[in-house]
């Protein structure tokens, strides 16, 4: 057989087996259901073409290497301690000026399966049980800490720490499935993203390549308890900021953009 021949029947049989995956190696094999969605870019006009010149972000510091495992967003609290950050095992530590600090936590079914692990993505399977704190805000007129718990919801804690207390777990009948970022206005409405009516947070490629169009942006306020749903059929939600004034807020779409 000529080697063109033999480069024939190999692409043939790796298409085959991408086509089949018999032996269940791709990221959707546990999907069954699986659906790819449309992701309409925005016009290339649109993309912001301002650049860091100076690479300043590349000339940045590199603070706490190796000392703390999948930090996720950061916060200072009202008087100015921190960084406040949620780690891969669950928890919410802080820095003293010294050393890292358990601070508090989301789950109240820590247990040995919340132990460290060799490195974050050995946290998966057991986040669901162990807690995942992701987007973090401190009310600067209570000093509360709410959190955005990618399986527990939204959650609050106070100044002094320790267990979280829930406060949203779903909207409209729909439950939080991905809670992942949260900003406070100065009224201390809670502004947060739910990235997936779907897939949870252990499942983010899954996320990724069907680009599921069942985020949120949702309102609650802690006055009246009340949770609005201000955006639906977002593609990955996840960031949000407020503007300084409080008159808008910022969104990052993560499939679009």
């Amino acid at each position: 057989m000529t080697p063109v021949g033999i480069l024939g029947i190999l692409f043939l049989l790796l298409a085959l087996y991408c086509g089949t995956d018999p032996f269940k190696h791709s990221a959707i094999s546990e999907f069954p259901d699986f659906e790819a969605y449309k992701v309409d870019m925005p016009p290339w006009e649109m993309v912001p073409m301002v650049r860091d010149k100076d690479n300043l972000l590349q000339k940045s510091e590199i603070k706490f290497l190796n000392q703390v495992q999948g930090p996720e967003s950061m916060a200072f609290d009202p008087l100015g301690r921190g960084p406040y950050t949620g780690v891969a095992d669950g928890r919410i530590v802080f820095w003293d000026g010294e050393k890292w600090n358990d601070f508090a936590h989301t789950s109240s079914n820590r247990s040995e399966l919340c132990n460290p692990k060799p490195s974050p993505l050995s946290y998966l399977p057991n986040e669901h049980i162990c807690g995942r704190p992701l987007g973090l805000r401190f009310d600067k007129k209570t000093g509360d800490l709410y959190i955005a718990d990618a399986y527990l919801g939204l959650l609050k804690v106070g100044p002094e720490g320790g267990l979280a207390t829930s406060l949203v777990t779903g909207a409209n009948g729909v439950p939080l499935r991905f809670t992942n970022d949260l900003d406070i206005d100065d009224e201390g409405i809670v502004y947060f993203t739910d990235s997936s009516s779907k897939y949870q947070r252990r499942n983010f490629k899954q996320l990724i390549f069907s680009s599921e169009n069942g985020g949120r942006l949702i309102k609650y306020n802690p006055h009246t308890k009340e949770t609005t749903i201000l955006m639906t059929n977002l593609q990955f939600p996840n960031g949000v900021s407020l503007s300084k004034d409080g008159t808008f807020l910022v969104c990052c779409e993560g499939c679009p953009g």
